[in-house]
């Protein structure tokens, strides 16, 4: 089952990402077998944090947003990540020949890279159920680290490539990652301006 390789990374990274490279899933399988799910995981503990807990910033009142507003930044931030994974994923097989791996025409490997780096962040969602910004900050920040990490240990075997080349592959991938980010947030802000923004209540 797909979703076993989430613990198998970070207990075995390096089998797991041969395992993974021997299954060869296809793109589709990995999406709906995996990242369908474990994308789900923050976008869902967003919206009960925010819908019902709450927040505090500082001294001031608890801070909720209301629910029609929680599920719509929910629901954008579930398809944001969907489609950053599918991103990544496509961004690592178009270099792939640049770095000396063998691009496929079906970008398998890619998503799957992709797909299982990203798992950190994808299980850094349930943080989010306690919703302290700085706490959210800091597991965030590790989940990420820990994920590139994961790429940078995977582009060798995942993609057949020498190691020595995954330094400078997984440096662009960040970069490409980086992109992503700034999209999806420039993105954001254009939705906000259509009237998709938080809407705010004090608990």
């Amino acid at each position: 089952m797909l979703l076993s390789h989430a613990f198998g990374l970070f207990t075995h990274p390096d089998e797991e990402w041969a395992s993974i490279r021997k299954e060869h899933e296809t793109p589709r399988r990995v999406y709906v077998a995996y990242v369908l799910i474990l994308a789900a995981i923050a976008p869902v503990c967003a919206y009960i944090s925010t819908a019902y807990f709450g927040w505090t910033v500082g001294n001031e009142r608890l801070i909720k947003l209301t629910e029609i507003s929680a599920m719509q930044l929910s629901v954008l931030t579930y398809l944001a990540m969907l489609v950053g994974v599918f991103a990544l994923g496509y961004a690592i097989n178009w270099m792939a020949r640049t770095y000396g791996a063998k691009e496929e025409h079906v970008p398998s490997n890619g998503i799957a890279l992709a797909a299982y780096s990203c798992t950190p962040l994808f299980l850094a969602g349930f943080a989010l159920l306690y919703p302290v910004p700085w706490f959210n900050a800091i597991v965030f920040l590790v989940a990420a680290c820990y994920g590139a990490w994961l790429m940078y240990d995977g582009l060798p075997i995942v993609m057949g490539i020498e190691k020595e080349r995954a330094v400078m592959y997984a440096g662009a991938l960040l970069t490409v990652a980086l992109v992503i980010l700034v999209s999806t947030r420039v993105g954001s802000v254009i939705l906000w301006n259509f009237g998709v923004g938080p809407v705010f209540v004090s608990g």
